[in-house]
């Protein structure tokens, strides 16, 4: 029995495309998610009367990580107010939580499978 492949470069050289625009993708996807948990996140603490500063320090980075794009976002702590990130969300015994970040994250999580979705999909057309 003789078996002939026919089109493997071509195949292999499709396939480093598609790899290659699924990585752009899910970066963009990434960063359009994280920018909306940061956009909601702000919206959800903002008003409080002892907190002027603190939606302003909400910000996010993307990144490149081992197993493909990561988002960080948070409080920036070099920022008025930013280093009061875990006492708001988390609250001590003195004060109660005031969970923003969390909430705002289980909002948008299907919105970031459907972008991951989308980028996969595209990639492989």
């Amino acid at each position: 029995m003789t078996v002939i492949v026919t089109g493997a470069r071509e195949t292999a050289a499709a396939l480093m495309r598609s790899i290659a625009l699924m990585e752009r993708n899910t970066t963009t996807a990434v960063a359009v998610t994280a920018g909306k948990i940061k956009r909601s996140a702000a919206q959800r603490i903002s008003g409080h009367a002892h907190l002027p500063a603190y939606p302003a320090t909400i910000t996010y980075d993307v990144k490149r990580g081992a197993a493909g794009p990561e988002a960080e976002i948070g409080p920036d702590k070099g920022r008025s107010q930013g280093p009061l990130g875990n006492l708001i969300e988390y609250g001590s015994r003195n004060n109660a939580p005031i969970p923003h970040l969390g909430p705002a994250l289980e909002e948008h999580a299907d919105d970031l499978v459907r972008g991951v979705e989308i980028a996969v999909w595209q990639a492989l057309k």
